[in-house]
């Protein structure tokens, strides 16, 4: 595990970058975000996992490819926004932040997104506290997104941007969408959150008399 300390001003940043092919990707990354979420989590805190991208353009799809193995699994404990039938992406993304803040609820969103970079980093895979600004790499304005972040470097950046991601494998990109999952359950499993959480769409959170706050099971 390599960590990556970023100085900023009056905050202290800790991140982990695997690969994702490691033998031990799954549990690092489930373990440090296990570690962010017990410090985060409340009792009457919702879980949201919210995956940005489009199954438009193959390594922009990671996101809704992590979102769509969350969605399917029966007892989740979380709620999950951005599927390959109901992405999240740049034409939405705003509508979509400002439904989660209506209501007034406590929530702890955890942003997942495709990201490009240097050659020596494709195929790697981040976690860490903070935001992340989804659209970066292709000049697009949106704004910071998540109070947790794991990125996926799915392709060289720098130059054509929208036709290095259209051009990316999908192989790689499952099989990091795959080692996400994996550590996101770890995580979710060493924190016992076991609560039923039915698919979502984008939007379309439960009403609150419906949804049962989460909290880590710290037994």
């Amino acid at each position: 595990m390599r960590w990556r300390v970023l100085g900023q001003v009056g905050e202290t940043r800790q991140e982990i970058r695997v690969p994702y092919d490691s033998s031990k990707a799954a549990e690092l990354i489930g373990s440090h975000l296990k570690d962010m979420l017990l410090a985060r989590l409340k009792g009457d805190s919702e879980l949201v996992f919210l995956c940005i991208g489009t199954d438009r353009s193959t390594g922009d799809a990671l996101g809704p490819l992590v979102g769509q193995s969350l969605a399917e699994m029966p007892a989740l404990g979380a709620a999950v926004l951005g599927t390959l039938d109901h992405p999240v992406h740049a034409s939405n993304l705003v509508d979509i932040l400002r439904q989660l803040q209506a209501d007034g609820r406590e929530r702890i969103v955890v942003a997942v997104d495709a990201c490009l970079g240097q050659p020596e980093n494709v195929g790697t895979i981040t976690v860490g506290p903070g935001a992340l600004r989804p659209g970066a790499g292709v000049n697009k304005n949106l704004p910071p997104v998540g109070h947790l972040f794991i990125t996926g470097t799915v392709n060289v950046g720098g130059m054509l941007e929208y036709l290095v991601l259209q051009n990316t494998r999908l192989s790689l990109v499952m099989r990091m969408a795959s080692t996400i999952v994996g550590g996101i359950v770890r995580a979710l499993e060493m924190l016992k959150i076991t609560v039923p959480c039915a698919a979502r769409s984008p939007g379309q959170l439960a009403p609150a008399s419906a949804r049962k706050p989460l909290s880590p099971g710290l037994a």
